[in-house]
């Protein structure tokens, strides 16, 4: 296997874990592998957060939605890895049963930028966005 074909199969299992760790609402899981300098652009306010404790600080409120009943569902992903700087794109099903039920096609879209830092990926960037709904 080449290097970057190496380097796009561990972004895709490190992105997978992550939202395997949203799904279980492992908080640990879904901070390992971000940079202590993350900047994540969310759809829920607050908007922008810089910094793991900003990042860390979202995640409990997401998991309370996710109790109450809404999927967080990796539909698809597409990486594209250098060999110091890496990007993922995805679509996932992310919403109420009742939201999902009533636009099943509607995707919140997410795009992951990575660096290698000492020899393994983090992720540094997150951009959360659904589409504009008339």
């Amino acid at each position: 296997m080449t290097t970057e074909r190496a380097d796009e199969s561990a972004i895709r299992a490190l992105i997978e874990g992550w939202a395997r760790a949203v799904q279980a609402r492992d908080l640990d899981g879904v901070l390992a592998d971000h940079s202590e300098g993350i900047r994540m652009f969310d759809v829920p306010p607050p908007n922008e957060v810089r910094g793991i404790e900003a990042y860390r600080n979202t995640w409990p409120p997401f998991f309370d939605w996710l109790e109450r009943g809404a999927a967080f569902e990796l539909v698809s992903l597409d990486v594209t890895a250098g060999d110091e700087v890496a990007f993922a794109t995805a679509l996932l099903g992310c919403g109420t049963e009742e939201e999902l039920r009533q636009d099943p096609d509607n995707r919140l879209r997410l795009t992951i930028g990575l660096r290698k830092e000492g020899g393994r990926w983090v992720v540094s960037h997150e951009h959360h966005s659904f589409p504009a709904r008339d």
